[in-house]
């Protein structure tokens, strides 16, 4: 399953080129392309038909090439990268000014993170010992802008076909959402986008629990968009105390259904499809895209999630789902 030597190969002389290449990461798969090459960051754009000024994250080999990307790195970054590196933490940070307007959309900060999964880890090695020791490959989900983000290599394939010319098959995303985003570059760090590493979680180096933060006046980020992550089938949230309710109306007006639900189907009035998903937060974050991917191409009219707990640690799957309902049906 793991890429060859040739794979590898291939995959560096492509990015010394200027061109994409799928990645896997253990949070979803990336399309990447030289960090530091305008032209090749404008084809990342060009394949996802991503906003110009949507910024993109920077994945790096090791936090030793953080400084040649980033200025004034508080030392509270620094303690977050001893302890969540490798990992889905990106790192928003004031910029080095040579660093691409491409990559920053155009802002004073950039985005970092030293990705978890072997694959990817290997390759910004093999790019960093054939470019620079500091080089990186910018690499947002490898999806239409908007839409899905792939969680398998097949999935990479199905949303951008011939755009990428090299997919790297790492198996299926460990996380399978994108990673917890913290702001450094303004003074008291905040999250800006929650992810599988929690606030909670983050309160042993702040010594308290950040604050998530989405007003105006921060940094933009990825996936910060009200919709995002979207299935092309219109997309409905449900309590849980209405669900059956809601699919019985359903199927009496003689609409087709999909359902994702943390609980068993009834007995009875079955909807056309039903994904029963894990009842805890990771292993329902692991595999929410490819549920959703699977009830966009179920045939039906309206795809139904059944509404999540309100507790915090489901605060990043919530996220997602929100801006995929807000998003959902405008294919």
């Amino acid at each position: 399953m793991f890429p060859s030597e040739a794979d590898y190969q291939r995959a560096v002389d492509l990015l010394l080129a200027g061109e994409l290449v799928g990645m896997p990461t253990e949070t979803v798969y990336g399309l990447g392309a030289d960090a530091a090459n305008p032209a090749a960051v404008a084809r990342i754009f060009a394949a996802k038909g991503r906003p110009a000024d949507h910024p993109l994250i920077v994945h790096l080999a090791g936090h030793d090439a953080v400084d040649y990307w980033a200025e004034q790195v508080p030392d509270v970054a620094w303690e977050l990268m001893e302890n969540f590196w490798p990992g889905p933490l990106t790192l928003i940070l004031k910029k080095q000014a040579w660093v691409p307007d491409a990559v920053t959309g155009g802002q004073d900060t950039v985005g970092l993170r030293v990705p978890g999964h072997p694959v990817a880890l290997e390759l910004l090695r093999r790019f960093a010992a054939a470019k620079s020791k500091h080089a990186g490959i910018a690499a947002p989900s490898a999806n239409r802008f908007g839409r899905i983000s792939p969680t398998t290599a097949v999935h990479v394939a199905e949303e951008l076909g011939e755009r990428v010319p090299l997919i790297l098959d790492g198996g299926a995303c460990k996380v399978g959402i994108e990673s917890t985003i913290v702001d450094c570059s303004r003074g008291e760090p905040v999250v800006l986008r929650p992810g599988h590493i929690l606030p909670v979680h983050l309160e042993a180096v702040f010594g308290r629990v950040p604050a998530i933060i989405t007003a105006a006046g921060a940094p933009r980020v990825s996936g910060s968009l009200e919709a995002h992550y979207a299935p092309t089938t219109p997309l409905r949230m449900v309590a849980g105390e209405r669900l059956l309710d809601f699919i019985n109306a359903q199927r009496h007006r003689g609409g087709r259904c999909a359902v994702i639900s943390a609980n068993q189907p009834p007995q009875a009035g079955m909807p056309h499809a039903w994904r029963l998903m894990p009842a805890d937060p990771v292993g329902y974050a692991h595999d929410l895209y490819a549920a959703l991917r699977d009830m966009d191409h179920a045939g039906v009219e309206l795809i139904v999630v059944e509404a999540l707990p309100a507790d915090p640690e489901w605060a990043a799957v919530a996220d997602r789902l929100r801006r995929a309902v807000a998003g959902a049906g405008q294919g």
